[in-house]
């Protein structure tokens, strides 16, 4: 039975939206490493940020790339979806998680003034509370994989019971979990400092565009396939969209809004604690 002419024209939008979001949420990435080289500065910038991008990317980069090319992966999730067997990552995912983990590497790393030689303020140290985050995370993902290794019917490969696929579920909570978290501390010191000098907007513009262009990919996608468990089973994606949204419209009234005219910038609140970044910077250095 031919499908109906709306179908081919639906797809292709689906297509161009993917690039689309792609391209947004990809080229999100440079404006903050190219402000802090301008200013040879990381200041303005919450280190959490960058600390939970790494592990949020690297998560993500390994769920997407094993639901396009393992076969096992696949398989369990159409046994798990037989309604929907088809899953709804495609390759502008995947080639969106592994650049914006490259990327995420290279924002942190300019937080050490022996790699970059950018100034580092003495304040800007990951918290407490991120970094017990961080490690909560990486034993979560140990203690599922080897629940499917060792509890799962053989070895894991039944989808049945433990299985590899739900390794691959956490690893996309994960990435879900950091983007909830990451924004926060950002957020946080923006509304103590009265300023979002140092945080670039325009990192905040392409990932609101590329937030919405994600949803509409994702629910036209669940459309075609007549079957809305496309986003019950794509919830990585579906959540990032929300979740990228509603934090980007914080910043923008941070931005534009609330603190448009900060007192001082963002230089001047470091004044007086020059000894402080010194050491700060010794300390980083001694850990490379």
């Amino acid at each position: 039975m031919a499908e109906p002419a709306a179908v081919p024209v639906a797809k292709a939008i689906s297509r161009l939206l993917g690039w689309a979001y792609f391209l947004c949420w990809s080229g999100s990435f440079y404006p903050q490493p190219v402000s802090n080289w301008q200013r040879r500065s990381t200041l303005g910038l919450a280190i959490d940020f960058p600390t939970l991008n790494v592990l949020g990317f690297v998560c993500y980069t390994v769920s997407t790339a094993s639901f396009l090319y393992s076969s096992t992966i696949r398989d369990q999730y159409a046994y798990r979806h037989p309604e929907s067997p088809n899953t709804t990552t495609r390759f502008n995912d995947f080639l969106f998680a592994a650049h914006g983990a490259v990327m995420c590497v290279i924002i942190y790393s300019q937080f050490y003034p022996r790699i970059w030689g950018f100034r580092v303020g003495s304040r800007q140290r990951a918290s407490q509370a991120v970094l017990s985050i961080f490690w909560a995370c990486v034993l979560c993902i140990l203690v599922v994989t080897l629940l499917a290794q060792f509890e799962g019917t053989d070895r894991g490969y039944d989808p049945a019971s433990w299985a590899w696929i739900d390794v691959i579920y956490v690893l996309g909570y994960v990435k879900l979990l950091t983007v909830v978290v990451k924004y926060t501390p950002q957020a946080w010191v923006n509304y103590k400092r009265k300023s979002t000098q140092g945080w670039s907007i325009y990192t905040i513009l392409l990932d609101f565009t590329g937030g919405w262009l994600s949803l509409a990919q994702l629910f036209i996608d669940s459309a075609l396939q007549n079957d809305w468990s496309g986003v019950t089973g794509n919830p990585v994606k579906f959540g990032l969209g929300n979740i990228t949204i509603i934090f980007d419209i914080i910043f923008i009234l941070q931005h534009y809004v609330l603190y448009r005219h900060p007192a001082k910038s963002v230089e001047e609140e470091e004044e007086g604690e020059g000894d402080n970044d010194d050491d700060w910077a010794r300390e980083r250095e001694q850990l490379l």
